[in-house]
């Protein structure tokens, strides 16, 4: 996963800590001589190598490269409406989306996943955890340093109207949101008085639902994403979509990778 590093590394929010890493195309105080070039206005004057201008007659600049440490850290939602799924839950391509971000990662990379209440290392997925996603979010932004990595997979159910925490993270952190698809999205499968259980809840109430009420259905889905896109622009995140088909594919996607 080389490319998905690659293009955290090369985002305008990168962290540039220091440290073990792959080195990158960024020139600067590393350790790794690439080669000699002639000086041009601009260059780091500390970076002139002057035993080669010497033999040479003309300034001469060493060129290497910086070796980063990248910070990644990810939020998972494992709440209630991320077990829905025609075929199998919203939550195993979610957890495919982790797999590949932290499998992008390199040794001496710092790697963390976000709970509620916790941040643990990335492999720590087996206790039960109560999931909030404001918590989380929040808990991100005071534990994580600033210029992380962040990815978040969730369907953003619990994300507020007021937008201050999704800007606030935007500021701080390169922050990727992979959004969850409803699966019904396209089609309610339901006709005439039924009895519906909301996924966070587990409310039940009795509803009727002919085909206009279908047809609004559909079109609040398409106005919900429509507006949860527009907002996270708008925050300094980028995003993309997946459903329960679509894992790892998706979150290269999200960095037009594919």
């Amino acid at each position: 996963m080389n490319a998905l590093r690659d293009a955290l590394l090369r985002g305008r929010r990168r962290p540039r800590n220091t440290g073990a890493g792959s080195p990158t195309l960024y020139r600067g105080d590393g350790y790794e001589f690439v080669e000699l070039r002639e000086y041009v206005p601009g260059d780091d004057i500390r970076r002139i190598d002057w035993a080669a201008t010497a033999r040479s007659g003309e300034l001469q600049t060493r060129v290497v490269l910086e070796d980063v440490a990248l910070t990644m850290a990810a939020i998972l939602d494992t709440s209630n409406s991320m077990q829905s799924g025609r075929r199998r839950p919203l939550l195993e391509s979610a957890r495919e989306i982790v797999d590949t971000w932290f499998d992008a990662a390199h040794a001496g990379d710092r790697c963390y996943r976000i709970l509620a209440d916790d941040v643990v290392a990335p492999w720590a997925i087996g206790r039960a955890e109560a999931f909030a996603l404001v918590d989380a979010c929040r808990l991100a932004a005071a534990a994580l340093r600033p210029g992380s990595a962040l990815l978040v997979v969730s369907d953003f159910f619990e994300i507020p109207g007021d937008d201050e925490l999704l800007v606030l993270l935007g500021r701080r952190f390169d922050c990727t949101a992979m959004v969850a698809l409803d699966p019904w999205r396209d089609d309610l499968p339901l006709s005439g008085f039924v009895r519906v259980e909301d996924a966070e809840s587990a409310a039940r109430t009795k509803l009727f639902i002919g085909e206009a009420e279908r047809r609004r259905y559909k079109a609040a889905v398409r106005q919900r994403e429509a507006q949860l896109m527009e907002r996270l622009s708008e925050a300094n995140w980028r995003s993309a979509f997946f459903d329960e088909d679509d894992g790892g594919d998706a979150l290269l996607r999200a960095f037009a990778l594919q």
